[in-house]
């Protein structure tokens, strides 16, 4: 498992395969894939500007437009799908190594596929990451070492200091 890539499985795996060298040669990276629904499916593509500028709507067009050229030449997917681009936003999952050591300092709440002591869900402080283990401060103050491989979802908590920090983050037009 690569640590400065989100983790999929499956379908969702085949698809960031096929995408990532692409938003590698625009200037993004892939934060999520997700697909969602069964009928027509959608394909959720969430991404960062690798330079750390917050991605803007234009950004998210040009994804699209590369994104969807890529699923409709390779067709990945069965049948009718919809296509949807966006940026990670504020209170952002974290899927990387990068994300947990960037924010390190900011509350998330984390959701795990296997018990960890005992328990599924936890909420604190992030403490950054490597060798496979994102660390958060627990409200309790413990720390606890979450496997990166068994994490169903983390995601940023929205606080003014959330806010002031991504505030700095905006392009210069």
């Amino acid at each position: 498992m690569d640590l400065d890539l989100p983790h999929h499985a499956g379908l969702e795996a085949k698809v960031a395969d096929l995408i990532l060298p692409t938003l590698a040669d625009m200037g993004y990276e892939l934060v999520r894939v997700a697909i969602i629904g069964r009928e027509r499916p959608t394909v959720q593509i969430m991404a960062d500007r690798a330079d750390g500028m917050q991605v803007a709507v234009e950004d998210c067009e040009k994804i699209s437009h590369a994104v969807g050229a890529l699923l409709d030449v390779h067709d990945p997917i069965t049948g009718a799908w919809m296509l949807e681009v966006s940026s990670a936003g504020i209170d952002r999952p974290l899927t990387r190594v990068k994300d947990w050591n960037r924010f390190a300092g900011f509350a998330a709440k984390v959701e795990t596929l296997v018990p960890v002591d005992g328990r599924k869900r936890f909420t604190g402080t992030v403490l950054g990451a490597d060798d496979g283990f994102a660390r958060l401060r627990l409200d309790d103050g413990s720390d606890v070492a979450l496997p990166m491989i068994d994490i169903r979802r983390a995601r940023l908590v929205l606080t003014d200091a959330l806010i002031e920090f991504t505030a700095n983050l905006q392009p210069s037009n």
